[in-house]
């Protein structure tokens, strides 16, 4: 005779587990300009990372392995490995996944996020 078990489900791949997150250790590119500075450090890498669109995420990025120079990249949001993504944030403990056209690179968790902020001189 076969029994059958209830499957389990790791609480980052349930949507009420995102739902009740209250996102406040993070950012969301939409509350930056564009030209702002985000440097991010992860468990094994620091990222510079400078907005050129908030409202698509896309960035110029450098650091880590995959980007030695300045790369053109869109932030595709914060994760935790599943299929579940944070549209266009970075947030503590979750992973930061960067979309390069067709290709996408995952970082480590985040451990630290510092904005600066463009204070261009206008004159």
């Amino acid at each position: 005779m076969t029994s059958i078990q209830p499957a389990t489900v790791p609480s980052a791949a349930v949507l009420s587990t995102w739902q009740s997150h209250t996102w406040d250790n993070g950012i969301s590119l939409t509350q930056l300009s564009a030209l702002d500075r985000v440097f991010v450090r992860t468990r094994n890498s620091l990222y510079e990372i400078i907005v050129s669109s908030p409202a698509s995420g896309d960035v110029l990025v450098r650091g880590g392995e995959f980007f030695p120079e300045f790369t053109s990249a869109r932030v595709a949001g914060a994760t935790l490995g599943g299929s579940f993504l944070k549209l266009r944030s970075i947030h503590v403990g979750f992973r930061l996944e960067f979309s390069l056209g067709q290709s996408f690179v995952l970082t480590s968790p985040v451990e630290q996020i510092d904005v600066a902020t463009d204070v261009s001189v206008s004159g």
